[in-house]
């Protein structure tokens, strides 16, 4: 007997079918690629945290963001941060996993009036200390977030940005290496104060030489995503600032 392929149930059966066909293969792809996506969010972490206290393999192009390789990113995160710390209710205990907390949720149970905790990483490169904290913010579109490193005297050694769905070629140029590079050398301090820096509009220092204005040059046509980037930097640094206190007393 021939199927009558014209008839609207024929249609709605079909459909139906294909909803839970189609539905069955994405839920076991989802279920079968977990660990590997898991496992790359994990490496990405890493090379973010690295990339912002300068350990990358960038070469002489100012365009070119290129991160320690997946296949040693691992080794290297454990020779060149040497101590991950949390801070909640105001204590600071070690936690080797301390990477692989969610900041947005924490800023979420922040918001909510419930306990939080704050990843802090210690490396060290070259004998040197960096001190580098994560930042979360809102750009135009959507999510921004990213790291930057610290010394001893709040002066940034390096960051890493990166966004969920900023504008190409304006406001997703906040993860360039040439935007990036500006805030190495500015402080967070003005004065004895904790400024942030700001990503100006009006910065009359193009090309980044006054490290003593809390500013870099914004992105052309980018306003609202560099002003996400300077609320970003601000709110992160006087989250931490009970911690960056004790660093700079040291």
């Amino acid at each position: 007997m021939a199927i009558n392929t014209d008839k609207n149930s024929y249609t709605v059966v079909f459909a139906a079918v294909m909803v839970v066909v189609v539905g069955s293969i994405l839920a076991f792809l989802a279920s079968y690629l977990r660990p590997t996506i898991a496992e790359n969010e994990r490496f990405e972490k890493q090379q973010n945290i690295l990339y912002a206290m300068g350990v990358n393999e960038n070469g002489d192009d100012v365009g070119a963001v290129n991160f320690v390789p997946k296949e040693i990113v691992e080794s290297e995160f454990a020779n060149y941060i040497k101590e991950q710390l949390v801070i909640e209710g105001g204590k600071i205990t070690e936690n080797k996993d301390a990477y692989l907390i969610d900041l947005k949720k924490q800023l979420a149970a922040k918001k909510k009036g419930q306990p939080y905790k704050l990843p802090v990483f210690i490396g060290e490169k070259q004998s040197k200390k960096f001190y580098i904290i994560p930042m979360y913010g809102k750009g135009l579109w959507d999510a921004i977030w990213g790291f930057v490193a610290l010394d001893e005297t709040m002066t940034v050694q390096g960051v890493y940005f990166d966004h969920k769905g900023e504008t190409p070629g304006l406001g997703a140029n906040i993860k360039m290496r040439y935007f990036m590079d500006d805030f190495s050398g500015e402080s967070i301090l003005k004065g004895t104060q904790y400024a942030g820096i700001a990503v100006a509009k009006g910065n009359n220092d193009p090309l980044n030489k006054d490290k003593d204005d809390n500013e870099v040059d914004a992105l052309a046509g980018a306003t609202i995503t560099g002003n996400g980037v300077s609320a970003m930097i601000k709110e992160s640094v006087n989250l931490y600032k009970p911690y960056l206190e004790e660093i700079r007393a040291k």
